[in-house]
């Protein structure tokens, strides 16, 4: 094997790859990228070769346990790789539930909208007058009969996951109320996917739930959550993500809450009262509400999610392998990032963005100025 040549290796159930470079590899691609002009300056000369030096160095950041980020795959490979996971999930139980859900919500929601809308015209006679907004005509009927099956589309996921948000908040008040470290820590086990407990960064690389119970003793336990086994993975790159701040916790627990709290509020208005005496805008408010609430707190959680994926990085799987070392060989780049984007490239893109909108702005009050 050649030292240029990738080496394979495998780790627990993850392999991974560990790509090896040399610095003399390095140095030609940074002359063959820098073509210096006879003429040109020497302090010109040294600020190409730096400037090349440092963006060789964002694409060929290695992680000392030789770790590299997945490629990112063409659009259509994405669009393949996509439907084939859909379709192992909507083959098991849970995922042909969910799949039935979503669509009914999205078919019965798009019938509300279509109808708000007035897409219908037809459905505005009532006994010969043409009057849209008439209680009893065909189109308020239908509104009404979407509104109570959306209404019970969304009692199942803000009255089906009751429980386990109560159970969150209840770990919450403990540790806010008594200072009980362990329901946090449980509360952490729970969220384990994008929470961090303080100092949970100074744990041991190589431990994860199935070393975490044979190494007590070896670790700072109250870092670690309850139980011991919901402790997160062994990040692939080495390198673990730093503590969750807290308020975020609290932000996610209480407006998963709220979700809760509205649509209880929602079918009282929805069960109560009968659409004659229903005040027109407490299900519009309602409905809306309850759907922000449950988006911020989801969106929350996927972007932390994500911030730690960025940093400890996510297992690779064989096609992954194989596509790294292939496209090392036909000399295809890949930046070691979960984006596989060039950071200074983006940084430059929002910067110009930034600066063509503060000069528009500039001209903007110009012209007025002048005006």
């Amino acid at each position: 094997m050649s030292s240029d040549s990738p080496r394979i290796s495998k780790e627990g159930d993850v392999e991974r790859m560990t790509p090896v470079s040399t610095a003399t590899k390095h140095n030609e691609s940074i002359h063959q990228r820098v073509p210096i002009p006879p003429n040109q300056a020497q302090e010109g000369v040294g600020a190409a070769l730096a400037s090349n030096a440092a963006a060789l160095g964002v694409q060929m950041h290695e992680y000392a346990n030789g770790y590299h980020f997945p490629p990112k795959y063409p659009i259509k490979e994405q669009i393949r790789m996509g439907l084939v996971s859909f379709w192992d999930f909507y083959n098991t139980g849970f995922g042909f539930f969910l799949t039935i859900y979503s669509l009914n919500v999205v078919a019965w929601g798009g019938m509300l909208f279509l109808l708000l809308c007035n897409a219908g015209p037809q459905m505005c006679w009532v006994n010969g007058t043409y009057d849209c907004n008439h209680i009893d005509s065909p189109r308020r009927i239908w509104i009404e009969t979407d509104s109570q099956i959306l209404n019970g589309l969304f009692c199942v996921t803000g009255f089906g996951l009751a429980p386990w948000r109560f159970r969150d908040w209840y770990y919450l008040l403990q540790y806010r109320l008594r200072h009980d470290h362990d329901a946090l820590r449980r509360l952490a086990g729970v969220h384990r996917g994008w929470f961090r407990l303080a100092d949970s960064d100074q744990l041991p690389v190589n431990l994860g739930p199935k070393n975490v119970e044979e190494a007590v003793g070896g670790y700072n336990v109250d870092s670690v959550p309850l139980p011991l086994e919901t402790i997160s993975d062994a990040p692939p790159t080495g390198i673990r993500a730093p503590p969750t701040k807290m308020w975020k916790m609290d932000f996610i627990v209480y407006f998963n809450v709220a979700n809760t709290f509205l649509q209880c509020v929602l079918s009282g208005f929805m069960w109560a009262l009968n659409r004659y005496d229903r005040p027109s805008w407490s299900t519009g408010l309602f409905v809306c509400l309850a759907c922000i609430a449950a988006a911020i707190a989801g969106t929350m959680m996927g972007i932390e999610g994500k911030h730690v994926k960025a940093i400890e990085g996510v297992p690779l799987n064989k096609g992954d392998l194989e596509r790294l070392a292939r496209d090392k060989e036909l000399g295809i780049p890949h930046f070691n990032n979960i984006k596989d984007k060039d950071p200074e490239a983006v940084k430059e893109k929002k910067w110009f963005r930034k600066s063509e909108k503060s000069g528009l702005e500039v001209d903007n009050e110009r012209q007025a100025f002048c005006e």
